[in-house]
């Protein structure tokens, strides 16, 4: 320990940085703020080399680094020794995206038509370090609170450092607070048992073009049910980017397929509205690939529901559309189904249902619900009444005075002159009414449950419209 010590006041505190301080002077060169003051290297010289001495053999054996940061911090340069470390945190950072995959890492980090200069992993390097930073954070690859820590050493390295030209002088005790946020947090940052499950998953998945078994995938599907939700978030995140990727091979999508849906079965919601997101930004972009890739993908784990907002509302209302063709048209008992299949392939519970569309969905599924009032089926698509009961039983209190009001609609007006029509209008009303909470709106529902099957026009009764008035502007 006392040659350790030697060595240390020996070297780290060198009085040949007075001399380097002195030729500058000569030489008519700048020389102030260039080397850390003697007391500031003397606390280097005093606590640096236990910090050292307390790192694992495999952390010190290659780190080249550290040999910098010492030489720098032991003459004074207490910027260059920041710079030092820091490059290795960014060659680090770099290691993780690319074990996470740079396909998904640069879908996060880069925007717009600059994606397509993104492809391999020696492109991490034209990315910005505070961009590298922020995408790590946000692919969970380190914590927020490492982020945050980061964030103020490249705030500082960024400030400070030895291209930048600056009054502050860094002091030993931050020079040493920085060094070990950067080894703990990051150097050091060892990966779980399960996340080196997750990463061996991927890697094999990646490559792995032969047909899961039944027994490999009910294997597969219980390791993820115990892994933690945020690396249930990668894997999902991961497997899309492989699934969207035009390269993927054809078996390994349908590998993906088979174990996706348990994937997203145990993720959380907000990286599966990310997926959502993403998708829509491969249609802006004009990914056409990726785009169609995607809706494959989201249709396997039935993640419509999570598209974006816009993206939904302009589907469901061309598929409302696609609907009320079918309906009219030839064969609507075959044809009605698949279509609605698809509608409610969005719309998984009542927050789906979109302000832009509700009041069109409400109308065209009573519709078809109501049917055409022919013998055959009762009028109704058979397959297709399944999806329109499950729709109209989630318009609850927020929708169902829509359903009151488009009853008043000309077309169904006239269906409901129809007999049969009318009875069905009935079982539609009721499975309506199987979700209304408020008393004055179950009220109403009775009211036309008891009266339609006699009365088409009974929701136009002035008795009903005063019932009604607090839901319905007539």
């Amino acid at each position: 320990m006392d040659e350790i010590e030697k060595i240390s006041h020996a070297e780290l505190i060198d009085p040949q940085a007075q001399m380097v301080v002195a030729f500058l002077e000569q030489m008519g060169l700048p020389s102030d703020n260039i080397i850390a003051d003697q007391p500031e290297r003397a606390i280097i010289g005093q606590n640096l080399p236990t910090y050292i001495q307390s790192l694992p053999d495999d952390i010190k054996r290659d780190a080249r680094y550290l040999s910098k940061f010492v030489v720098g911090a032991g003459f004074g340069l207490f910027d260059y020794s920041l710079n030092a470390v820091w490059n290795e945190v960014t060659l680090e950072l770099r290691k993780k995206a690319i074990a996470y995959g740079v396909d998904i890492f640069f879908d996060a980090a880069v925007g717009g038509k600059n994606r397509d200069f993104y492809e391999t992993e020696e492109d991490l390097a034209s990315l910005k370090d505070a961009v590298l930073l922020d995408t790590c954070r946000k692919l969970e690859l380190i914590s927020d609170t490492t982020y945050k820590k980061l964030k103020h050493i490249l705030e500082m390295r960024n400030d400070i450092g030895i291209s930048h030209p600056t009054n502050y002088t860094i002091n030993a005790f931050e020079l040493l607070g920085w060094l070990q946020t950067c080894i703990q947090d990051v150097l050091r940052d060892r990966p779980t048992e399960a996340a080196l499950q997750v990463q061996a998953f991927i890697k094999n998945l990646r490559t792995y073009n032969t047909p899961i078994d039944n027994a490999t995938q009910k294997t597969v599907e219980l390791k993820i049910a115990e892994l933690p939700s945020h690396l249930c978030g990668n894997i999902l995140r991961t497997v899309f980017g492989i699934f969207v990727s035009i390269e993927t091979d054809v078996q390994v999508r349908k590998n993906i397929s088979l174990i996706a849906p348990s994937v997203w079965k145990n993720c959380l919601d907000e990286p599966k509205y990310k997926l959502g997101l993403t998708l829509e930004g491969y249609n802006t972009n004009l990914h056409r690939d990726k785009y169609v890739l995607g809706e494959q993908f989201l249709q396997v784990v039935g993640g419509n529901p999570y598209r974006s907002p816009d993206e939904r509302a302009v589907i469901v209302d061309d598929l409302l559309d696609q609907l009320l063709a079918k309906h009219n048209g030839w064969d609507n008992f075959h044809h009605e189904a698949p279509v609605a299949d698809s509608i409610v392939s969005y719309i998984a519970g009542q927050s789906d249902i979109l302000p832009n569309y509700a009041e069109k969905l409400v109308k065209v599924v009573l519709m078809c619900r109501i049917g055409r009032g022919v013998s055959y089926c009762n009028g109704v698509s058979p397959k297709g009444k399944v999806y329109y009961d499950n729709l109209l039983s989630l318009l609850g209190d927020k929708y169902s005075p829509i359903a009151i009001s488009k009853l008043t609609h000309y077309e169904i007006q006239r269906k409901l002159e129809n007999s049969e029509c009318r009875k069905q209008a009935r079982l539609a009303l009721e499975k309506v009414k199987q979700n209304v909470v408020n008393a004055r709106l179950a009220e109403c529902f009775d009211y036309l449950i008891t009266q339609i099957e006699r009365n088409g026009r009974c929701v136009l009764n002035s008795d009903f419209k005063k019932l009604s008035a607090q839901y319905v502007k007539w």
